[in-house]
């Protein structure tokens, strides 16, 4: 594609005719297209360009590993389409025969430790599908840059856990009444390997601990967690920021207070208070931020990927899946003329409490061209996707706008 049609060359040109001979044909609804709003044949990063890749390295000290969202079509991911975000470094040493695990704190009657077969031996298994989605999925599309790792799309999975609820535990060592909050306690390395650092310590209020499907797991997808998710026991929370659902614990802390682990001050997995303009410096306090929970509406395309040619007339299936944190989906929705028009979507049940839902749709189009599938979801608030990037923030968190692909019909 010519190098002058790029994303800065058609915010200073505007101009769809130029635009429709750089892509070979005409833009159907080009006259709906919301002002400002940039082709995603445009995006330097996106598929329409003619790669396909397959897991997508955004580092790897610490590791950090995202799916294309094509490869999320499971309705159960499988381990090797599952994103990888690690703080620290994995343990060097790690024998699951000798694995403790330790309820502490201010707040717990009885301090308790537990061996991997205590857990398995005295307690009940249960198992669950559970949305895990990094908070910064989304980042690279904020303008200007947000500091992070630049995700995609691709930093979320839904697979199946296996393993003991916390609040099980918790009851077994004793809670009590002035507890507020739980944290836990890896035994991953600091990335400057200095023992006395922790890499993450992050947590979540007591009655988030407590829930049925919050767990500690030792299987995923039925077989023993790898280890890079935490092997041999990690605490598996859906709907909130992956970064609550620590892997490799041996350390869970009653607080009767909010937990002040590593990676729960500044804004890490932090929203300002109040709407903020891109790119301005808010002061990194409890004043002006407030943590992160429960996350917000979304939904993913899977199939097809985004670059898809089909023949006119042709019928197009589409699918993917839609999730809301403690949420569930009550609709799904997708456009073909740039939000103009939405047709609503066949959507199923979760398998179980925040599980993400599967939903499909058959589309027709008017005539050859290039155009734009838009996703959207809604949950059972009415809370819907935004179509447009919502509002900047420092951390690049909660980007949930419509997802979309574009097609070349003819």
């Amino acid at each position: 594609m010519n190098s002058a049609f790029n994303r800065r060359g058609f915010l200073k040109q505007g101009s769809i005719a130029a635009l429709a001979t750089a892509l070979g044909t005409n833009i159907v609804f080009a006259d709906r297209m919301p002002e400002g709003y940039v082709p995603l044949f445009l995006d330097e990063n996106d598929a329409l360009k003619g790669k396909s890749p397959e897991m997508i390295v955004q580092g790897d000290k610490p590791w950090n590993v995202e799916s294309p969202v094509h490869l999320l079509d499971d309705k159960v991911t499988p381990v090797e389409k599952m994103f990888i975000r690690n703080n620290g470094l994995v343990p060097e040493k790690i024998d699951a025969s000798s694995w403790t695990l330790t309820i502490d704190g201010e707040s717990v009657k009885t301090t308790k430790t537990y061996t991997l077969a205590d857990l398995k031996k005295r307690f009940k298994t249960h198992t669950y599908q559970l949305v895990l989605e990094c908070g910064g999925n989304g980042r690279s599309g904020f303008q200007p840059q947000a500091s992070g790792n630049q995700w995609g799309q691709g930093a979320v999975h839904c697979a199946e856990w296996t393993g003991v609820r916390l609040k099980d535990i918790l009851a077994d060592a004793g809670i009590k009444d002035d507890a507020v909050y739980i944290g836990y306690h890896g035994k991953d390395l600091h990335l400057s390997k200095d023992p006395k650092k922790e890499a993450i310590s992050r947590g979540v209020p007591m009655a988030k601990a407590l829930e049925d499907e919050t767990l500690l797991a030792w299987q995923l997808n039925g077989k023993d967690l790898p280890e890079f998710h935490g092997y041999p026991l990690r605490l598996v929370i859906g709907g909130w920021p992956a970064s609550v659902s620590g892997k490799w614990i041996s350390r869970i802390s009653v607080r009767n207070k909010v937990h002040d682990g590593a990676k729960m001050e500044g804004h890490s997995y932090k929203m300002p208070k109040s709407p903020v303009a891109p790119g301005e410096d808010v002061p990194q306090t409890d004043e002006y931020f407030k943590i992160i929970e429960s996350m917000p509406v979304k939904s993913l395309i899977t199939y097809p990927k985004s670059g898809a040619m089909i023949a006119t007339d042709a019928e197009l299936s589409l699918r993917g899946h839609a999730w809301a944190g403690d949420h569930s989906i009550k609709k799904m929705e997708v456009s073909i003329d740039f939000g103009a028009t939405w047709k609503e979507c066949k959507l199923e049940s979760p398998a179980n409490r925040l599980a993400w839902q599967q939903w499909s749709a058959k589309l027709k189009f008017p005539s050859k061209g290039y155009y734009e599938v838009w996703a959207k979801a809604t949950d059972d608030k009415g809370n819907a996707q935004p179509m447009v990037t919502p509002t900047w923030n420092p951390g690049g968190y909660l980007n949930n706008a419509c997802e979309r692909i574009a097609v070349k019909v003819g």
